[in-house]
């Protein structure tokens, strides 16, 4: 057995100095490996202990190759920095450092300052396209995109959540030279960019460890994806830790969000990735590290985890506006308005109480802070998980989801807005992927039971109404009109939608975000079926009151009168008659007793 002093145990094809580059793969299974080029080029790897093969060699920045493992068969770098065409091309040598970046002093900013824009870069037409679009969202108030995954996955249009490669950035929708430009871009205007990572699973198609590295996975522990990941390994821990790192460091994304971390079973792999995460982007860096977890494991949001997705929130809401209790909305049918009031006061509903699945959730989370939550009215599971891919604009009451909107962007949860939700977009946003023949099969049907447990799709000739996620179609459908809308102007309804979302970001810039530091809730009563109060008191000792009438009759309510009005959704000499009207927000903010 061969060894090299200079070996780390870092995954894929890094530069060494100038023109030279050093390629390690974690193959336990294999007995060779070599790299390949383009060109015909072979060249024999060294083995190390534990399964490692290394090479540090003269090669080119740009240089197309991909391993020869055992003489037999050809297999991508797991860790490939960008391929030259989807998953089964080359893996391509990138020089990191070669870019030229514009802003370099910039640190970040705080948590409590987010106001989050989630997007999907292949919808809105790439990387570039996306650099585009950052006046207008810096304009309407944003400080902050969250790019939907990019890491490189089969075919050219996807979620993003079938990636297959998580250290390289999708080809399709740009060079990594154009995503730095994005950041950079993104930066200049005093945004910050969250990256969506996928720790838990690879895609269906395109994955060759199980081939040579067997024991990235463990076969007695299943998942929806197929065998479990061995976090227990520290090559596997490093794989994605030094992956994270990878976003943060050289592409110099702001934070990112964790997708399913329930599907992680290993007790102590979060913990250790967030401390080496923010170890390894400095203390000088403002590093956001936000969960999607069902678990509502409220321990993990008070060291190392800035915030969770607020499922329970958006469940609870979308219930209230549209009477829908179909599938997991059952869990929030019964009490919702109980169950909202106790969300704004202790964030999630689900503390521990048995779902109807008869299964334990939760854990007690009244004494996190307000901003320790995401919450959202929308996002890509909440339209994309829904048969048609319907927005709310579409399916509850205008002025209702008014109201829920002023609620979502002024509360002191960390709002978070799904592209096309600002101009109530007519588009939809549907499931879509870019699989063929057998998988392609198996995924459409797959995805049409998806919907059996829903009234509207109970019969198998109603499912077949369900778009077929590999047509084109379904994919072209989805694209928003986002230039169209945001040059838009006169009394159309997307502009006057844009003018109430800046009206509401611009109220929360001057008013909520100074006063964020410290705040915390201290209560929430039920006025009335699907009407609430909620009140926190602020950083600077006042106290955010938000009253909530999403119900179709007219409430009397006490109103502080000497309380400075932040923002109504009906007409102030109402607010003087003392009556909340049916589908309204009130928002004042009142001196502490």
């Amino acid at each position: 057995m061969h060894q090299h002093a200079d070996f780390d145990g870092r995954h894929g094809a890094l530069t060494v100095g100038s023109n030279h580059v050093r390629f390690s793969l974690w193959a336990p299974d294999a007995q060779t490996v070599s790299v390949v080029t383009s060109k015909g080029l072979s060249m024999s790897m060294l083995s190390h202990s534990d399964g490692w093969f290394s090479l540090e060699t003269q090669c080119a920045v740009g240089t197309h190759y991909k391993y020869l493992v055992d003489n037999e068969f050809e297999v991508p770098d797991p860790a490939s920095r960008f391929r030259s065409e989807d998953v089964q091309g080359y893996s391509v040598v990138v020089d990191q450092d070669a870019y030229n970046w514009r802003c370099r002093n910039w640190k970040g900013r705080p948590w409590t300052e987010a106001i989050i824009y989630e997007l999907h870069v292949g919808l809105m037409g790439g990387y570039s396209a996306v650099k585009s679009s950052l006046p207008r969202l810096a304009d309407l108030g944003v400080t902050a995109i969250e790019l939907m995954p990019v890491a490189q996955f089969p075919g050219e249009r996807n979620w993003g959540y079938d990636g297959v490669l998580p250290y390289a950035p999708q080809c399709s929708y740009g060079r990594p030279e154009e995503l730095k430009s994005l950041i950079d871009a993104a930066h200049g205007l005093g945004m910050a960019v969250i990256l969506d990572v996928v720790y838990n699973h690879f895609g269906p198609d395109g994955n060759f460890l199980h081939t040579y590295a067997k024991q990235f996975f463990q076969s007695d522990k299943k998942t929806p994806w197929g065998d479990a990941i061995d976090y227990s390994r520290p090559e596997v821990r490093n794989f994605f830790i030094d992956s994270a790192l990878m976003w943060l460091l050289d592409y110099r994304f702001d934070g990112l969000r964790l997708d399913a971390v329930h599907a992680i079973d290993d007790p102590t792999f979060l913990e250790e990735f967030s401390q080496r995460v923010k170890a390894g982007c400095g203390e000088d860096r403002e590093i956001w590290l936000v969960l999607e977890n069902e678990h509502n494991e409220a321990r993990r949001l008070e060291n190392g985890f800035n915030a969770q997705w607020n499922d329970d929130g958006h469940n609870t809401l979308h219930v209230l506006l549209t009477g829908e209790t179909d599938a997991y909305y059952a869990d929030f049918a019964g009490a919702s308005t109980h169950k909202l009031a106790r969300m704004l006061s202790e964030g999630f509903v689900y503390q521990g109480e048995v779902t109807r699945n008869g299964q334990q959730r939760g854990e007690s989370s009244g004494h996190l802070t307000p901003d320790s939550f995401v919450l959202f009215l929308q996002n890509h599971d909440q339209i994309g998980n829904r048969a048609m891919g319907e927005r709310l604009a579409h399916i509850c009451h205008p002025p209702a989801l008014r109201a829920a909107t002023a609620l979502l962007l002024l509360s002191p949860m960390i709002p978070l807005i799904f592209m096309g939700d600002e101009w109530a977009a007519d588009e939809p946003f549907m499931f879509f992927t870019d699989f063929h023949d057998e998988l392609a099969a198996k995924v459409c049907e797959g995805r049409r039971g998806e919907f059996a447990d829903f009234a509207a799709f109970a019969d198998e000739q109603q499912r077949e109404r369900v778009p077929d996620p590999n047509a084109l179609s379904t994919f072209e459908t989805s694209k928003p009109a986002f230039n169209d809308a945001y040059q838009e102007i006169g009394e159309s309804t997307h502009s006057v939608w844009l003018s109430f979302y800046r009206q509401l970001l611009q109220i929360r810039h001057n008013d909520i975000i100074p006063r964020l530091h410290g705040c915390k809730a201290i209560g929430a009563e039920v006025l009335a079926d699907k009407a609430v109060t909620a009140r926190w008191l602020m950083g600077d000792d006042k106290i955010l009151r938000i009253d909530l009438n999403l119900s179709h009759v007219s409430l009397g309510i006490e109103v502080d009168p000497t309380a400075l009005l932040l923002f109504s959704s009906f007409p102030k000499d109402e607010i003087q008659h003392r009556f909340l009207p049916p589908f309204t927000a009130l928002v004042t903010l009142e001196q502490a007793a």
